[in-house]
């Protein structure tokens, strides 16, 4: 006896929303059970999870102000997953594109320079995670090297890198020996959205990044061209496509927006240079590119979604005494939730014989 999963043939939308809900709650109630099992009240933890943060405006910016990050790495995530290439190293894109950036603001800082920092600020920052997108782009169409192992690696590259700087050449003299750079000047500073609020106008360029993923994918011959290459790569190569292009493609827009996700938290959030600059975005935006199943509207609701866990878990660790790291596990109970749902939604399940008999 085996189990064996047939494609189903219709597959309305209204299944893959049922679905998902479904996930949700499953995931909700496992962690709940694993909560129990520690000896806390799960309904406490929902309490502090959900109902608190959004219940209070603060929290409610800080949501904001987690999901951007996350949004922006995401949304350049599902171009490559899309074309079925696999970007695992978007943290060190968020990293190189945070420390070019940055260069701009260190060179400048006490010179009083202009409004043109800031914007050059940016750029750099899309230049940087683009070109060290780059890098396992050109060894897998050049060489025919595995993307994921050399985009994995080059993440603890880019780590290092930024541990050397602000501990060395970039580190500030009037810091009292800490690892970090001089703060920003104010013309490197990405203000925020409302005044003295504390979401940044980066949430303004994930929003843009979202929007415009929506048009690409679904209505341009590039979009068709991503779809058909993950899909179905040999009609993609009868239909004149070039693999190696779309590779080098999608992997230049993943890093650019990893970058620029990058520079606009060191910028407008952190304010300065230090050892860690990420508790491992690029790491969660896998998970919520594909709860958000590579739809751009869908990798919005999933970024708020995976940052409501993040505020809850900081509320948990200190009001129930729970480790943070069940937050992480967390996130991946309900990501195993959502794709086994999409699976029994997209198949049908059976148990056969051996002999090939139901």
């Amino acid at each position: 006896m085996r189990f064996e999963l047939t494609p189903r043939t219709n597959v309305n939308s209204a299944m893959r929303i049922a679905a998902s809900i479904a996930a949700f709650i499953t995931s909700f109630l496992i962690a709940g059970f694993v909560i129990w099992l520690m000896g806390r009240s799960p309904i406490a933890a929902f309490d502090v999870y959900v109902l608190q943060p959004l219940a209070d405006p603060w929290s409610l910016q800080e949501l904001v102000v987690k999901a951007t990050p996350m949004a922006l790495i995401a949304i350049g995530l599902s171009y490559c997953f899309r074309a079925n290439l696999w970007n695992i190293g978007a943290e060190g894109q968020y990293v190189i594109g945070a420390v070019l950036g940055s260069w701009i603001a260190l060179r400048t800082h006490g010179t009083e320079a202009g409004a043109w920092v800031l914007p050059l600020m940016l750029l750099l920052g899309i230049l940087g995670g683009a070109f060290y997108g780059l890098i396992p782009a050109f060894l897998k169409t050049r060489f025919g090297v595995n993307e994921i192992l050399t985009s994995l690696m080059l993440v603890y590259v880019a780590q290092l890198t930024l541990d050397y700087l602000v501990r060395g050449p970039w580190r500030d003299p009037k810091g009292f020996n800490f690892p970090q750079s001089v703060t920003f000047d104010p013309a490197a500073t990405l203000p925020p959205v409302f005044e003295a609020g504390r979401v940044h106008y980066g949430a303004v360029f994930a929003l843009v990044a979202i929007l415009v993923t929506a048009v690409v994918l679904g209505r341009t011959l590039f979009g068709y061209r991503l779809k058909l290459t993950g899909d179905a790569p040999r009609a993609a190569r009868f239909a004149g496509f070039s693999s190696k292009a779309t590779t080098m493609a999608v992997f230049a827009i993943s890093g650019g927006l990893a970058g620029l996700a990058g520079i606009s938290e060191v910028s407008g959030q952190i304010g300065q240079l230090q050892p860690s600059i990420s508790p491992g975005y690029g790491f969660t935006a896998i998970t919520v590119a594909f709860l958000g199943r590579l739809n751009p509207i869908g990798i919005l609701v999933a970024s708020l979604v995976v940052a409501l866990t993040f505020i809850g878990g900081e509320s948990a660790q200190i009001l129930l005494k729970l480790p943070l790291d069940l937050t992480q596990a967390f996130q991946g109970i309900l990501l195993m939730c959502v794709l086994a749902a999409d699976a029994l939604v997209s198949y049908r399940v059976r148990l056969v014989n051996r002999g090939g008999g139901k």
